[in-house]
């Protein structure tokens, strides 16, 4: 359905005369008000876990992109050893820039989360990790590989693309979905609308007959039907994301450890977004009455 701009100012332009059509409460102006305000407070939710996993994304693509983490297994008497080449060997390799065999309290901390803080990592046949940070231009993995598989056997080059890769891909979907989420939310909208339009203006369908015997145009019928429901859907949607930014303040803010759940807060200019969606419920709902008026008015003739 085409709109040009005319129309828009022509169907929004006040007349006092013409509001008196459509009746100032009732059931559709309740419906009305509530969807688009149910549905602004859940956008404002959908947009702030889009954008949220569009962050979590970048965190962790760029947390884990450049490192790497090669772990070594050997008995202890020839561990450091071990160690020990390894770390030559890495610091011989073209395009790492940094590489450095990780505490035993340090590896104690990436464990405690599987088998507590007490973890006697001295005593257990723990491997030995070893950090790994290249440089812009990168080194040649599967040179580095093959070297380590030549002098140590028991060495092992991790450099998380296996499990990076579907982390980064599921928070890119997660930040797609928030978006569909949006879609569908104000389609729902729209069909609401249309569906309280619908019904208003059957319930008035005997004022309708009226108008026109007096010479109402079917254009000016429908000014009053479409202003007043795309005033209700902002008025709704404007209350709606208010609460939704309420509650989005309440939640938890983002750590250090931010995941989906802890960093769903806006951030930065981002607090603006959220301003759109009245002026989207608008919109929505100008098309989706203009359009119920249009239907229903042809077929009252």
């Amino acid at each position: 359905m085409k709109i040009n701009l005319a129309a828009v100012t022509d169907m929004l332009s006040f007349d006092a005369g013409a509001d008196r059509v459509v009746p100032p409460t009732g059931f559709t102006a309740r419906l009305t008000v509530f969807t688009a305000g149910a549905m602004a407070f859940l956008a404002v939710f959908a947009l702030a876990l889009s954008l949220a996993s569009g962050r979590l994304a970048a965190n962790w693509r760029d947390a884990l992109a450049g490192s790497a983490t090669l772990r070594i297994s050997a008995p202890a008497a020839q561990m450091a050893a071990q160690t020990e080449r390894a770390l030559t060997i890495l610091s011989e390799t073209p395009g790492v820039a940094e590489a450095r065999a990780l505490e035993p309290d340090e590896q104690r901390a990436l464990l405690e989360p599987w088998f507590g803080p007490d973890l006697p990592v001295e005593s257990l046949p723990v491997p030995q990790l070893i950090e790994v940070r290249e440089t812009a231009s990168g080194y040649d993995g599967d040179g580095l590989r093959l070297r380590l598989q030549a002098e140590l056997p028991g060495a092992v080059l991790d450099d998380h693309t296996r499990w990076r890769k579907p982390l980064v891909s599921a928070a890119g979907r997660l930040k797609l979905l928030g978006w569909l989420a949006i879609v569908l939310i104000f389609g729902t909208m729209g069909a609401m609308i249309t569906l309280a339009a619908n019904a208003a203006l059957a319930a008035n369908a005997q004022v309708i007959q009226v108008l026109r015997l007096v010479g109402a145009t079917d254009t000016y019928i429908a000014r009053a039907f479409v202003r007043r429901f795309t005033l209700r859907a902002a008025t709704g949607a404007g209350a709606g994301v208010l609460a939704g930014l309420l509650a989005v303040v309440l939640l938890p803010g983002a750590g250090s450890e931010a995941g989906v759940l802890t960093g769903l807060r806006f951030q930065g200019g981002h607090w603006l977004l959220p301003l759109l969606v009245p002026l989207l419920a608008a919109v929505v709902a100008f098309a989706a009455t203009r359009y119920a008026a249009m239907r229903v008015l042809g077929g009252l003739r």
